[in-house]
């Protein structure tokens, strides 16, 4: 496993996956979010249609009120679905967008994959599809908005040898860089490009490191279920999914690219040396 991560300190760095619309996350993600406007909506027209002839017996107003107030939440719906329609296509923040987000990454992804599973798609490609138009909107909102000047990269602690006998969750600079893990790359990364470097163990853990080194952006690397978890959990602050690979299984000998963690960095620190 060693053998086929670069053992050299120079790093080749790729050019970031395009952005274009006609990527298959956006396309599913777009596609998804269209169906769980449109479902909503018409779940508010039949809670509106099916009491209105019982509430004219209560009152003559009272279905004018609930259709005003069906009218407005069914608008508030679409509006905010065409609004994160446009953002993803467009892949960068419009007026409004960021607030918008906030709550969306909270409150949208179950209602999407409960949308892809009634189109036959499994968990985990819906949950690719929202991380994927997440990190497009993450480097926009790098690029067009603030820089940030605090990155830290936010790794799983599944990704240290099982064997290994030196603990790297607390300092990961106890690390002996024997090169039978990830961490020892990582760790060359974190100090070619001066970003901080982390090991959590879990979700509490994160939270705390996430705490003491206050970052205006992570780049962290997880399962599917602790990446969306964690990318809901920090919001507003922007974080760069990166999804592990698990050739062994779950939660054992994980690895993750070298090369997209390092493409990412110098996508988004090269901006900031351009604004300097």
């Amino acid at each position: 496993m060693s053998e086929e991560r670069s053992t050299s300190n120079d790093f080749h760095v790729p050019s970031p996956a395009p952005a274009g619309w006609k990527r298959p996350e956006k396309i599913t993600l777009i596609g998804l979010l269209s169906l769980a406007c449109i479902t909503i909506v018409l779940i508010l027209l039949l809670i509106y249609v099916v009491p209105t002839y019982g509430l004219s017996r209560i009152h003559p107003r009272l279905p004018m009120i609930l259709g005003l107030l069906t009218l407005v939440l069914a608008m508030g719906v679409m509006l905010g679905g065409g609004l994160l329609i446009t953002v993803t296509l467009l892949g960068h923040d419009v007026p409004f967008s960021r607030k918008l987000r906030g709550v969306a990454v909270k409150g949208l992804l179950p209602v999407l994959i409960v949308t892809g599973k009634l189109v036959g798609l499994k968990r985990e490609q819906v949950q690719h599809a929202f991380v994927a138009v997440n990190n497009d909107l993450v480097l926009a909102h790098c690029k067009n908005g603030r820089r940030p000047s605090r990155i830290l990269l936010l790794m799983p602690h599944c990704l240290q040898d099982k064997d290994c006998s030196v603990k790297v969750t607390h300092t990961v600079e106890n690390c002996k860089r024997c090169g039978k893990c990830a961490i020892k790359d990582l760790l060359q990364l974190s100090e070619k490009y001066h970003v901080d470097l982390a090991v959590a163990t879990g979700g509490t853990i994160a939270r705390r490191i996430v705490v003491e080194k206050r970052p205006d952006l992570i780049i962290a690397v997880a399962c599917e279920r602790d990446l969306t978890s964690g990318i809901q959990d920090t919001t507003p602050l922007p974080v760069y999914g990166i999804f592990n690979q698990r050739p062994f299984g779950p939660c054992l000998n994980t690895q993750v690219s070298i090369a997209q963690v390092e493409a990412v960095l110098a996508d988004v620190l090269s901006e900031r040396a351009s604004d300097s």
